[in-house]
């Protein structure tokens, strides 16, 4: 499954890029993310609880970020255990293009899914993984663009 998208957020390339790699921000930001950890730079470990059609699960997972360019580029992969539900591991590019005093974000993901998960159809996860990356973005450019006195 692959997704990409692209969303214009209302602060400055430095302060975006911060708060990609703020794990308070991002845990925010996640639906159903109940901790983040991080444990370096480029390590973070996350508990999250989601719903999948008829599929609940809390999944625990590790992402790696690798900043190829920073604060232009990066990559993040990851994977994701979900119990008997199934796991989930993939990956994602992101480009942060400095226009002003905003920044539009692109992203190219790409994941893989098994066990119970995998079984529910590639229409239903693809459109639940598009629903959940809007609302992370969302969320995040809500936090992100938001006014310092706000």
């Amino acid at each position: 499954m692959e997704l990409q998208d692209e969303i214009l957020i209302k602060a400055p390339r430095d302060v975006v890029y911060a708060a990609l790699n703020d794990p308070e921000v991002l845990q925010a930001c996640i639906p159903g993310c109940e901790e983040l950890i991080k444990h370096s730079d480029t390590d973070l470990e996350a508990k999250v609880v989601l719903k999948i059609g008829p599929v609940k699960a809390r999944f625990g997972g590790k992402v790696t970020l690798n900043p190829e360019n920073p604060p232009e580029r990066f990559t993040l992969t990851g994977e994701g255990s979900g119990g008997a539900a199934g796991f989930a591991r993939g990956g994602a590019s992101v480009d942060l293009v400095a226009q002003g005093d905003e920044t539009l974000l692109r992203y190219e993901a790409r994941a893989e899914i098994g066990g119970k998960l995998a079984q529910l159809g590639s229409r239903l996860i693809q459109s639940t993984a598009k629903k959940l990356a809007a609302s992370f973005f969302t969320a995040f450019a809500a936090k992100v663009g938001a006014p310092e006195d706000a």
